[in-house]
């Protein structure tokens, strides 16, 4: 492990819109703030741009919810037609209560609203999706962006979920390219001579976290740079972190 990181967020780029080359921007942007991305970098971009570049957006107005929609509106006090999106981009509801909507999306994931979110988008009425292949869409990011700079680094894509047993959000890896999302230090042993039998470390969700630092909520800096993490390259998937049904207690 490395005794010291550096996270830098890139300000200044550009709001991103559909069809748009984010490795260009990125890179742009870092340039004009004396950025190097060298090897061993790790991007962590949120996927508000991401899903942005890829024309995952859909307007409030183009939708006609259903009658369970409806239902469910009335329930949770939200707009229907937001409801009738997120239900479309749901796998299925996990909990509906005081006006919290918990769905399992596509991808695997259980979040709030199966991450369909209004918040930055850029127009109001408008709806931001998860992306259809959050891995893809950081592999495409990290294969760009390598091709431009000849740097090997390492992407992480984060969104914002909140926690069951504790207040506030958190940034998690939705997608990610080019390192291992887990540390398994499982037969290893401590300082003290005990081994370690179950204990794996959520990297990529700490990579994620900790860039939200330098990122904010109303900052205007979708990406930050690390620097300095020494992450285990290989081929994996956001995926790894969903924890398997057989060993999960709350389903």
């Amino acid at each position: 492990m490395s005794p010291e990181l550096r996270i830098v967020g890139i300000a200044g780029m550009p709001e991103v819109t559909p069809g748009d080359d984010l490795a260009a921007l990125i890179l742009d942007a870092a340039d004009r703030q004396g950025i190097e991305i060298a090897t061993g970098d790790v991007l962590v971009v949120t996927q508000k741009v991401v899903s942005k570049a890829e024309g995952r957006l859909v307007r409030l107005d183009s939708i006609t919810p259903s009658e369970f929609a409806c239902r469910v509106a009335a329930d949770t006090g939200k707009d229907a037609r937001h409801v009738e999106v997120v239900l479309g981009e749901s796998r299925r509801i996990v909990r509906m209560d005081r006006g919290v909507l918990i769905t399992e999306t596509r991808h695997g994931f259980v979040c709030a609203n199966a991450g369909v979110d209004a918040s930055n988008t850029g127009a109001p009425g408008l709806l931001a999706l998860l992306p259809e292949d959050p891995d893809g869409s950081a592999e495409n990011l990290r294969r760009a962006v390598e091709e431009r700079t000849g740097a090997r680094v390492a992407v992480v894509m984060s969104d914002t979920f909140g926690r069951p047993w504790r207040e506030g959000t958190d940034q998690v890896a939705i997608g990610l390219a080019g390192l291992l999302p887990l540390k398994d230090y499982s037969g290893q042993k401590d300082a003290y001579g005990y081994e370690l039998r179950v204990t794996q470390v959520a990297v990529a969700d700490e990579l994620a976290g900790a860039a939200e630092l330098v990122m904010g909520k109303l900052e205007r800096i979708p990406v930050a740079v690390v620097k300095g993490y020494v992450f285990e390259a290989g081929v994996a998937t956001a995926g790894d972190l969903i924890r398997d049904r057989e060993k999960d207690l709350f389903r």
